[in-house]
């Protein structure tokens, strides 16, 4: 999922509904030429299965490639809430302990939507909040599994 917008037949989404893929598939089916119309499909297919975490990934990833920074910021925190209940997870991702070994499912789309939420704040200038995240981030995947590395080096480089 490196590059979701990119032309493309179908995206993996994993196993969702099948009326919530469809509206998934359409919303990046369209992104490239209809904005407005991919955030409408995503925030319907949200509606429909608010428990079902790509559809908060596409809003937050489309909403950032936009520069809606709101919107993204809005869409992230709503889907860390979401990937943290499903994980068993505290809501406050300051309270999170490392485990053993990245998780997997709602545990990493967790930790990933941190790193985007870090993305996120650094892009708004609030360099301290992301520099939070990162060092959470360094704590519950020493690793850098979910891609957080490439955010601290962006932050290294604007400070």
């Amino acid at each position: 999922m490196a590059d979701l917008f990119a032309e493309r037949d179908t995206i993996n989404f994993g196993e969702l509904p099948e009326e919530i893929d469809a509206l998934l598939q359409q919303g990046v089916a369209v992104y490239r030429h209809d904005h407005a119309e991919a955030d409408r499909l995503f925030r319907r297919a949200l509606a429909a299965a608010p428990a079902e975490l790509p559809t908060y990934f596409c809003l937050y990833k489309i909403h950032t490639y936009q520069g809606h920074l709101d919107e993204a910021q809005t869409a992230a925190e709503s889907g860390l809430r979401e990937a943290a209940r499903q994980a068993g997870w505290d809501a406050d991702w300051r309270q999170w302990q490392p485990e053993a070994v990245v998780p997997d499912g709602p545990g990493r789309f967790a930790l990933y939507t941190l790193k985007a939420l870090a993305f996120i704040h650094l892009r708004r200038d609030d360099r301290n909040l992301a520099n939070q995240m990162l060092a959470a981030l360094r704590q519950l995947d020493p690793a850098g599994a979910v891609g957080w590395p490439v955010v601290a080096a962006l932050a290294e480089g604007v400070g």
